[in-house]
């Protein structure tokens, strides 16, 4: 019986970093998802944490969301929510993998979602910080709605795939930062182009 609870406390967990990861893409879309599958009765939260189940809370994820959404499609209020998202997305991953983490004491279940949830949460939305800073310095803005697009569609299938494959979303979240350090590297390890002296007659 131990053994079945051991598996079922590392199956939500994995399930709640798979969501946290979701955070960093979008605040609030990881949270309107696991309401709604709380609402519908397919989660099952841990103590405390029912209340995401409620309809208050699905009209206000769902409010949230949208605004979220939008405000990422406007010049100007998208770097603003920029600057205020990495604490959010922090929040926002401690809350889902805490709601989501049972059959341990309170401490563990914290712990466990404030070092994992919402590290790896703030993990990715630096990431997107970084990749929305590059979109903006190099196309003036232009391309920041193709940018919002692909980190909203990552958090919507992050946040579905987080309930059905987990593990395959921490794997391709794991994945994407690789990418992202190694692309960074390249670039702080690529040599300035030199001007050739000219010649001193």
């Amino acid at each position: 019986m131990n053994n079945l609870h051991a598996m079922e406390t590392l199956l939500s967990l994995l399930v709640g970093l798979g969501l946290s990861a979701a955070c960093g893409f979008r605040v609030f879309v990881p949270l309107l998802v696991l309401s709604i599958a709380g609402y519908s009765g397919q989660v099952q939260f841990a103590k405390g944490f029912e209340w995401l189940a409620s309809e208050p809370a699905l009209i206000a994820f769902s409010v949230a969301t949208l605004l979220e959404i939008a405000g990422y499609y406007i010049p100007v209020v998208d770097n603003f929510l920029d600057s205020i998202a990495t604490p959010a997305a922090v929040v926002a991953g401690t809350l889902v993998t805490a709601s989501m983490v049972t059959n341990v004491s309170p401490f563990l279940q914290w712990s466990l979602a404030a070092v994992a949830g919402g590290g790896i949460a703030g993990v990715v939305q630096a990431t997107t910080v970084i990749t929305r800073g590059a979109s903006t310095a190099f196309t003036a803005g232009l391309g920041n709605p193709v940018v919002a697009t692909i980190e909203l569609g990552s958090s919507v299938a992050s946040s579905i795939m987080a309930f059905f494959a987990p593990g395959l979303v921490l794997l391709g979240v794991f994945s994407l930062l690789g990418v992202a350090v190694f692309v960074a590297s390249r670039r702080r390890n690529r040599k300035p182009a030199t001007i050739p002296p000219f010649p001193v007659a």
